[in-house]
């Protein structure tokens, strides 16, 4: 008697099996994370956090479990997050926690292929992150701010010739998209040596920023679906993911791209003497798939997160009169101080505009308000369980095999550390706490860039183009909203937010 045979004859005991193991993994799973609290199903359930990963504010939902349900909540079966600053910096900084592979995984650009990102080893990881450090700090690239200057400059110019406004005439534009002209050919010209050039065409050429909005969203249905493991599989998976093959889109970026990396690692050239991120993966041993992997990383990576932070500040600007006629009194009294070139004579230098503590408070505020990543970037507890203490002092013991993970919008608008207005636009907060109270806001604000192995490879490049970009366009021009009952388009897709419509008019700054 075969097998099948054998299970046909006792079909209903094997299906009996089957359920009674099902619903005892289930038990079981309820119970070791019982202690946490969440919506109803979430202990025995994916399904609620599928559903809002599905929909374009999962952030907000997780604001919502966090309030009601605390500072260490349940989300699903096997699944917490946390809100409180103290638990997540224990969770990125103790040894034995990983990145969880059904989350990761899903946002794997290339069939099988990891970057720094999706990379679930941890000594991987960390070996990855060794080679690409120096290239992402700027201590290889002395060029970083030159390259960077030019590319603002020349998104000024762009709407200086052809966006401007005038009494007799007004003229509109989405600078949602020209945000991302900008942040695209900043992190390929001092990442790669090369702009991608959109600014120079003003145009998404080949599709670039439509195909990644697209990218973002269906790597946040498979993760939240749980569908990672198809793109694992040897022929369905290669598929399902760009090819740089393809004639527009991701798949085009790609293959440029490879295109830029090719051209520099041919024989005969010589990258010592370059200052780009490209040239300093190359000199610290970065070779072949992983180093096109990481290049093309970089550019996603890099321009997606600045360009939310950027357009949101904009956009709280536009919006707070008073926020932003103070700002625009200390950007007019730098230059006068000599702080920052003249109209037209150059871009403030990065060390210039730090000096400036009304802007950095702007910066600070508006990452805090809207939190340029927020999804939950979920971790695995070790195997023995772990216990972390909280900002209360209180222990809390996490299982092991459980998951934890991020509730950015809570933890960044949490009143009892930021104050009962902590969902308001306010940068002057910054300047009120007592010493010990802005140092709590200040780590707990760093948090957003992630924290010990996993902190943010881009933060440096990130804070010097927000600083520049935001002295230079409060100083050159005025913006208003075109429509500012919807003032612009945004939905939430794998953690990053996709914006676009922020229609404004631009008219030239006296002075």
């Amino acid at each position: 008697m075969t097998i099948l045979q054998t299970l046909a004859d006792q079909k209903w005991p094997v299906l009996a099996f089957v359920l009674a193991a099902y619903l005892t993994q289930k038990v079981y799973q309820f119970y070791r994370l019982r202690h946490f609290k969440g919506p109803f199903g979430t202990g025995f359930s994916g399904i609620p956090h599928s559903i809002h990963e599905l929909g374009p504010a999962c952030h907000e939902w997780f604001h919502q479990v966090s309030d009601k349900y605390g500072p260490i909540a349940r989300i699903g079966p096997n699944l917490l997050i946390t809100s409180d600053p103290s638990v997540w910096s224990q969770v990125n900084l103790k040894a034995g926690y990983k990145r969880s592979d059904w989350y990761y995984h899903s946002f794997r650009m290339e069939h099988g292929k990891d970057n720094v990102f999706t990379d679930t080893n941890n000594d991987c990881h960390d070996a990855r992150r060794k080679r690409l450090a120096t290239g992402y700090s700027g201590r290889d690239n002395k060029e970083m701010e030159p390259s960077l200057d030019a590319c603002l400059q020349e998104f000024i110019a762009l709407l200086r010739s052809k966006y401007l406004s005038t009494e007799n005439r007004a003229v509109k534009v989405d600078l949602a998209m020209k945000i991302q002209f900008l942040t695209l050919d900043i992190i390929s010209s001092v990442g790669l040596g090369k702009k991608l050039g959109l600014l120079d065409a003003d145009d998404d050429i080949d599709d670039y920023v439509k195909s990644t909005d697209q990218g973002l969203t269906a790597n946040s249905r498979v993760a939240a679906l749980g569908l990672g493991f198809i793109l694992k599989l040897p022929w369905i998976g290669k598929q399902l993911v760009p090819s740089p093959n393809d004639a527009r889109g991701f798949g085009k970026m790609m293959a440029k791209v490879n295109g830029f990396v090719d051209e520099r690692t041919a024989p005969g050239v010589d990258n010592t003497k370059r200052s780009d991120m490209l040239s300093s993966y190359i000199r610290n041993g970065l070779r072949g798939d992983d180093l096109r992997i990481e290049a093309l990383l970089q550019l996603i990576a890099g321009s997606d997160t600045t360009a939310g932070t950027l357009r949101a500040t904009i956009l709280y600007l536009i919006s707070s009169s008073r926020v932003r006629v103070k700002l625009q009194r200390e950007i007019d009294q730098a230059v006068r101080d000599s702080l920052a070139p003249a109209k037209g004579a150059g871009i403030i230098s990065n060390a210039a505009a730090k000096q400036l503590p009304y802007l950095q408070a702007v910066v600070r505020e508006s990452m805090r308000v809207w939190p340029a990543v927020t999804n939950v970037f979920p971790r695995d507890v070790p195997p023995g369980g772990d216990t972390v203490v909280g900002v209360d002092g209180k222990p809390v013991f996490l299982p092991g095999g459980a998951q934890i993970g991020y509730s950015a919008v809570a933890m960044h608008h949490d009143r009892a550390l930021y104050g009962d207005d902590a969902d308001v636009f306010r940068p002057e907060r910054w300047f009120e706490a007592d010493p010990e109270r802005l140092a709590a806001m200040t780590r707990t604000n760093d948090l957003m860039f992630g924290y010990g192995r996993w902190h943010c490879l881009g933060m440096h490049v990130a804070k010097i183009e927000l600083n520049k970009s935001i002295f230079e366009i409060m100083r050159n021009f005025d913006l208003d909203l075109v429509y500012p009952a919807t003032p612009w388009k945004t939905k939430n897709a794998a953690g990053i937010f996709i914006i676009h419509d922020l229609w404004v008019q631009v008219t030239e700054r006296a002075g």
